[in-house]
């Protein structure tokens, strides 16, 4: 990617121990598929990525009561030093060399491996099938178009799967786009919604009139639990040849612990997320 190596990096957010390490493997993939190509992290513990020359590590406490509307802040990082970013979670891993020539960066906006309109996302709710919490969700979302004024344009608005999308400057709408993001981070938190941010940002895009499209990504080969599932089962993929991967996402994700450790961590885990919803609370006020 040397062409573009000054414009364009990869970014991620590793809070915690777990995503750290998973971080750290997908570093690695990067330093071996592109590497020439700049990695933005945001971490709680930089020092952990000094071994990387390619990483920029920066400090970040998370700041949501929980920790996927933080996505926002990796963005604004990397914007804030490259014309392009491409996001992957943490967990995620590539698997060949990053192709030097990516066309689909050169168009303004969000480019996502996976996104649809709302009424696709939500559309065992309207036919009345879908799980109790889906029902929640889609009522919340409908509340905030309500408030961004959008009833009328709903069904054009996309949402944005957030595991894997590229984001390109668009003459100041991604400054736009990132203000409008937070306030609707907050105000799904308020409600009680704390997942799903895919959600806010096809709301927070469409309303900046910063484009959302779908991309296959051709150039960028990459692995993901649950997709590399899904294309087992689709006999897309083969698990003998995909193994080494599932192995070491298993071992660093879901790692053995005693029930005195896995309580600790419980209780831990419930006292942030009481503090952090109060600093909501009170901050939001």
């Amino acid at each position: 990617m040397s062409n573009q190596e000054k414009k364009v990096c990869f970014c991620t957010l590793a809070l915690g121990n777990k995503y750290r390490a998973l971080a750290s493997l997908l570093a690695k993939d990067i330093d071996k598929y592109a590497p020439h190509t700049s990695f933005v992290i945001l971490t709680d513990n930089p020092n952990e990525f000094s071994n990387f020359s390619q990483v920029l590590a920066f400090k970040h406490q998370q700041h949501g009561v929980k920790c996927y509307h933080d996505k926002r802040f990796v963005i604004a990082q990397a914007l804030s030093l490259f014309d392009s970013c491409i996001f992957l979670d943490a967990d995620m891993r590539i698997l060949a060399p990053v192709s030097e020539d990516i066309q689909w960066l050169n168009e303004p906006g969000i480019t996502a491996r996976a996104c649809f309109n709302l009424p696709i996302k939500f559309a065992k709710v309207i036919a009345g099938t879908a799980e109790a919490k889906y029902f929640r969700e889609f009522k919340i979302v409908k509340s905030a178009i309500q408030k961004l004024n959008l009833d009328a344009e709903w069904e054009n608005i996309k949402f944005v799967q957030e595991y894997l999308f590229a984001i390109t400057k668009d003459s100041g709408k991604e400054i736009q786009f990132l203000r409008l993001w937070e306030i609707l981070a907050n105000y799904f938190e308020r409600n009680g919604l704390y997942d799903a941010e895919g959600n806010a940002i096809g709301l927070a895009a469409y309303k900046a009139g910063f484009p959302v499209r779908w991309g296959e990504m051709p150039g960028l080969s990459f692995f993901n639990e649950k997709i590399e599932r899904f294309r087992i089962q689709k006999g897309q993929s083969s698990m003998d040849e995909m193994s080494i991967y599932f192995e070491e996402h298993a071992r660093i994700a879901y790692p053995k612990r005693s029930i005195l450790e896995k309580l600790v961590s419980k209780i831990g885990e419930s006292i942030k997320y009481f503090y952090r919803l109060l600093r909501l609370k009170i901050v939001t006020n």
